[in-house]
């Protein structure tokens, strides 16, 4: 009798130490992610270069319009629950690179999309299985990572964009690199926003003229931290 109540009080043990643990956010497909503040703020102590940074806060004079905090994008939903950016500290800082040498010719940055959760990667794809244009939740997105960004070019007095050959999250071959069939105003746009662009390190991404990754995404996990974690943590 002894015996069996030490053996309940143990599995009673066990069960309680496994209630206080945090609980992991799994995902399908096995991919290591960073879910959760406490790890995220493990991998910032161990690397700095970690860290997401708030691009409106960090980069003077940058324009936001974030449409998955809008009904205005792919989905028709409301995707984020408030319109922030945020990108890896060192993309951030090229980023702002960018945004000083725009600004001498009168030019500046507007911003679609940056860091997305690992969360919006899933939803993506249930909506528009393709991916040509929707990263697949097999490898997930660089966007998940923080180091992948949606962006075009804006009149700094005006804050009009600059036209280009299509609009944000054209699905169709006008959003290539290598579509041709657009005004050459368009095609120039797109080729200065390409140069400047790699020249600070970011990589087109051929199908979408909006899309550029850094050249360093290797170095940084998937993560799924939600906007509001993100927003309460001051990140």
């Amino acid at each position: 009798m002894q015996k069996i109540q030490l053996s309940f009080l143990s599995l009673l043990l066990l069960l309680l130490v496994a209630w206080e643990q945090p609980q992991k956010r799994e995902n399908p497909y096995g991919l290591k992610i960073v879910s959760g503040m406490s790890a995220y703020h493990q991998l910032v102590k161990e690397n700095p270069s970690q860290n997401l940074v708030d691009l409106e806060i960090t980069i003077k004079g940058l324009r936001l319009d974030i449409r998955y905090a809008t009904t205005n994008n792919f989905t028709g939903q409301v995707i984020y629950p408030s319109p922030k950016a945020y990108l890896r500290l060192p993309a951030a800082e090229a980023l702002a690179g960018i945004q000083r040498e725009l600004k001498s010719i009168g030019l500046g940055l507007k911003i679609y999309d940056a860091y997305r959760p690992y969360a919006v990667t899933l939803k993506f794809f249930e909506v528009y299985p393709d991916t040509t244009f929707v990263a697949s939740p097999l490898t997930g997105s660089k966007h998940n990572r923080g180091c992948a960004v949606d962006l075009t070019l804006i009149d700094l007095a005006s804050g009009a964009e600059k036209e280009m050959p299509s609009t944000f999250d054209d699905f169709t071959e006008k959003a290539s690199h290598s579509y041709r069939n657009a005004s050459p105003a368009a095609i120039a746009n797109r080729q200065l926003l390409r140069e400047i662009m790699t020249k600070y390190g970011f990589l087109p991404y051929e199908s979408e003229w909006w899309h550029y990754d850094f050249k360093d995404w290797k170095n940084y996990p998937i993560m799924d931290l939600s906007f509001n974690e993100c927003a309460n943590n001051k990140l």
